[in-house]
Protein backbone atom coordinates (compact mmCIF):
# COMPACT_ATOMS: atom_id res chain seq x y z
CA UNK A 1 0.00 0.00 0.00
CA UNK A 2 2.97 2.25 0.07
CA UNK A 3 2.79 2.46 -3.96
CA UNK A 4 -0.08 4.87 -3.70
CA UNK A 5 1.23 7.68 -1.94
CA UNK A 6 4.37 7.05 -4.24
CA UNK A 7 3.00 7.75 -6.90
CA UNK A 8 -0.13 10.04 -5.77
CA UNK A 9 2.70 12.68 -4.93
CA UNK A 10 4.75 11.58 -8.15
CA UNK A 11 1.90 12.57 -10.62
CA UNK A 12 1.13 15.57 -8.75
CA UNK A 13 4.18 16.74 -9.39
CA UNK A 14 3.93 15.55 -13.07
CA UNK A 15 0.62 17.06 -13.31
CA UNK A 16 -0.22 20.36 -15.31
CA UNK A 17 -3.26 22.61 -15.50
CA UNK A 18 -6.34 21.26 -17.56
CA UNK A 19 -4.95 23.65 -20.28
CA UNK A 20 -3.62 21.21 -22.42
CA UNK A 21 -5.47 23.33 -24.80
CA UNK A 22 -4.32 27.11 -23.89
CA UNK A 23 -4.51 29.18 -27.40
CA UNK A 24 -7.30 28.31 -29.62
CA UNK A 25 -6.33 28.38 -33.15
CA UNK A 26 -2.92 26.76 -32.36
CA UNK A 27 -3.50 23.39 -34.25
CA UNK A 28 -2.38 23.73 -37.53
CA UNK A 29 0.10 21.12 -38.40
CA UNK A 30 0.54 17.15 -37.88
CA UNK A 31 3.14 17.76 -35.59
CA UNK A 32 0.67 20.26 -33.48
CA UNK A 33 -1.43 17.44 -33.54
CA UNK A 34 0.88 14.72 -32.70
CA UNK A 35 1.78 16.73 -29.88
CA UNK A 36 -1.38 17.52 -28.50
CA UNK A 37 -2.42 14.04 -26.54
CA UNK A 38 1.21 14.20 -24.81
CA UNK A 39 0.70 17.86 -23.79
CA UNK A 40 -1.18 17.47 -20.20
CA UNK A 41 -1.82 15.02 -18.05
CA UNK A 42 -5.81 15.16 -18.18
CA UNK A 43 -5.54 13.83 -22.42
CA UNK A 44 -2.51 11.64 -21.61
CA UNK A 45 -4.21 10.37 -18.34
CA UNK A 46 -7.50 9.67 -20.24
CA UNK A 47 -6.65 8.26 -23.14
CA UNK A 48 -4.27 5.88 -21.88
CA UNK A 49 -6.42 4.45 -19.01
CA UNK A 50 -9.45 3.72 -21.95
CA UNK A 51 -6.50 1.33 -23.47
CA UNK A 52 -5.31 -0.22 -20.01
CA UNK A 53 -9.46 -0.59 -19.03
CA UNK A 54 -10.25 -2.45 -22.12
CA UNK A 55 -7.37 -5.10 -21.70
CA UNK A 56 -8.58 -5.41 -18.13
CA UNK A 57 -12.38 -5.74 -19.57
CA UNK A 58 -11.00 -8.59 -21.72
CA UNK A 59 -13.43 -9.44 -24.95
CA UNK A 60 -14.64 -6.99 -27.37
CA UNK A 61 -14.44 -4.98 -25.26
CA UNK A 62 -10.73 -4.24 -25.88
CA UNK A 63 -11.47 -3.77 -29.82
CA UNK A 64 -15.18 -1.89 -29.43
CA UNK A 65 -13.68 0.56 -26.59
CA UNK A 66 -10.46 2.03 -27.90
CA UNK A 67 -12.04 1.98 -31.60
CA UNK A 68 -15.24 3.84 -30.39
CA UNK A 69 -12.66 5.94 -28.48
CA UNK A 70 -11.53 7.21 -31.95
CA UNK A 71 -14.25 7.57 -33.56
CA UNK A 72 -16.43 9.96 -30.60
CA UNK A 73 -13.14 11.56 -30.47
CA UNK A 74 -13.11 12.63 -34.44
CA UNK A 75 -16.91 13.27 -33.71
CA UNK A 76 -16.52 16.23 -31.05
CA UNK A 77 -13.25 17.09 -33.50
CA UNK A 78 -15.67 17.89 -35.90
CA UNK A 79 -18.30 19.28 -33.66
CA UNK A 80 -16.10 21.80 -32.96
CA UNK A 81 -14.08 22.21 -36.31
CA UNK A 82 -18.01 23.18 -37.55
CA UNK A 83 -18.44 25.85 -34.69
CA UNK A 84 -20.63 23.65 -31.87
CA UNK A 85 -19.60 25.46 -28.81
CA UNK A 86 -19.86 23.55 -25.52
CA UNK A 87 -19.65 24.72 -21.95
CA UNK A 88 -17.43 22.69 -18.99
CA UNK A 89 -15.08 20.82 -21.41
CA UNK A 90 -12.25 21.03 -19.50
CA UNK A 91 -14.03 20.12 -16.54
CA UNK A 92 -15.75 16.83 -18.47
CA UNK A 93 -12.19 15.83 -19.46
CA UNK A 94 -11.01 16.03 -15.88
CA UNK A 95 -14.34 13.88 -14.89
CA UNK A 96 -13.10 11.40 -17.05
CA UNK A 97 -9.62 11.18 -16.04
CA UNK A 98 -11.37 10.61 -12.25
CA UNK A 99 -14.23 8.18 -13.78
CA UNK A 100 -11.50 5.86 -15.87
CA UNK A 101 -9.30 6.06 -12.84
CA UNK A 102 -11.87 4.54 -10.44
CA UNK A 103 -12.60 2.23 -13.65
CA UNK A 104 -9.16 0.53 -13.52
CA UNK A 105 -8.70 1.06 -9.94
CA UNK A 106 -11.65 -0.66 -8.94
CA UNK A 107 -12.04 -3.17 -11.96
CA UNK A 108 -15.07 -1.87 -13.10
CA UNK A 109 -16.96 -4.31 -15.05
CA UNK A 110 -19.66 -2.95 -17.45
CA UNK A 111 -21.62 -4.57 -20.22
CA UNK A 112 -19.26 -3.61 -24.03
CA UNK A 113 -21.96 -1.37 -25.33
CA UNK A 114 -22.64 0.61 -22.13
CA UNK A 115 -18.87 0.91 -21.64
CA UNK A 116 -18.43 2.66 -25.06
CA UNK A 117 -21.12 4.83 -24.37
CA UNK A 118 -18.94 5.78 -21.76
CA UNK A 119 -15.93 5.77 -23.27
CA UNK A 120 -17.42 7.25 -26.35
CA UNK A 121 -19.07 10.31 -24.10
CA UNK A 122 -15.76 10.83 -22.74
CA UNK A 123 -14.15 10.89 -26.39
CA UNK A 124 -16.37 13.46 -27.58
CA UNK A 125 -15.05 15.90 -24.99
CA UNK A 126 -11.32 15.39 -25.59
CA UNK A 127 -12.15 15.66 -29.65
CA UNK A 128 -14.32 18.81 -29.11
CA UNK A 129 -10.84 20.35 -27.24
CA UNK A 130 -8.56 19.08 -30.26
CA UNK A 131 -11.21 20.88 -32.77
CA UNK A 132 -11.32 24.11 -30.60
CA UNK A 133 -7.14 24.45 -30.92
CA UNK A 134 -7.48 23.52 -35.02
CA UNK A 135 -6.13 26.47 -36.97
CA UNK A 136 -6.59 26.01 -40.86
CA UNK A 137 -4.42 22.76 -41.89
CA UNK A 138 -7.20 20.28 -40.21
CA UNK A 139 -6.07 17.63 -42.02
CA UNK A 140 -2.08 16.91 -40.96
CA UNK A 141 -3.52 17.88 -37.37
CA UNK A 142 -6.30 15.63 -37.38
CA UNK A 143 -4.06 12.35 -38.77
CA UNK A 144 -1.16 14.01 -36.04
CA UNK A 145 -3.51 13.52 -32.83
CA UNK A 146 -5.24 10.91 -34.13
CA UNK A 147 -2.24 8.63 -34.59
CA UNK A 148 -1.10 9.67 -30.76
CA UNK A 149 -4.28 8.64 -29.30
CA UNK A 150 -3.87 5.35 -30.85
CA UNK A 151 -0.38 5.10 -29.67
CA UNK A 152 -1.94 6.07 -26.54
CA UNK A 153 -4.59 3.60 -26.54
CA UNK A 154 -1.79 0.67 -27.43
CA UNK A 155 0.12 2.09 -24.37
CA UNK A 156 -2.73 1.62 -22.21
CA UNK A 157 -3.61 -1.87 -23.46
CA UNK A 158 -0.20 -3.42 -23.35
CA UNK A 159 -0.55 -2.10 -19.83
CA UNK A 160 -3.65 -3.39 -19.31
CA UNK A 161 -2.65 -7.04 -21.20
CA UNK A 162 0.57 -6.61 -18.52
CA UNK A 163 -1.90 -6.75 -15.54
CA UNK A 164 -3.13 -9.74 -15.63
CA UNK A 165 -1.20 -11.22 -13.12
CA UNK A 166 -2.42 -10.75 -9.64
CA UNK A 167 1.14 -8.58 -8.02
CA UNK A 168 0.70 -6.74 -11.87
CA UNK A 169 -2.65 -5.84 -11.75
CA UNK A 170 -2.67 -4.32 -8.10
CA UNK A 171 -0.06 -2.32 -9.86
CA UNK A 172 -2.52 -1.11 -11.91
CA UNK A 173 -5.15 -0.56 -9.42
CA UNK A 174 -2.82 2.26 -7.63
CA UNK A 175 -2.22 3.48 -10.55
CA UNK A 176 -5.67 3.80 -11.72
CA UNK A 177 -6.20 5.34 -8.00
CA UNK A 178 -3.15 7.68 -8.94
CA UNK A 179 -4.72 9.06 -11.46
CA UNK A 180 -7.96 9.30 -10.42
CA UNK A 181 -6.22 12.23 -7.53
CA UNK A 182 -4.74 13.65 -10.61
CA UNK A 183 -8.32 14.12 -11.97
CA UNK A 184 -9.57 15.68 -8.99
CA UNK A 185 -6.82 18.00 -8.86
CA UNK A 186 -7.38 18.91 -12.67
CA UNK A 187 -10.95 19.38 -11.41
CA UNK A 188 -10.51 21.30 -8.87
CA UNK A 189 -7.69 23.72 -10.65
CA UNK A 190 -5.07 22.57 -8.20
CA UNK A 191 -2.49 20.68 -10.76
Amino acid sequence: MRIIPICVAALSLLASPAFAHPIPGAGSSFDAGLVHPFSGADHLIAITLVGTWSALEGGSARAVWPLTFLIAMLGGFAAASAGFQMDFVEAAISLSVVALGAFVAFEFRMPVMLGAAAVGLFAFFHGHAHGTDAASMLVPYVIGFTTATAVLLLIGMLAGHWGRSAVRRGLLRAAGVCAGLVGLLLLGGVA
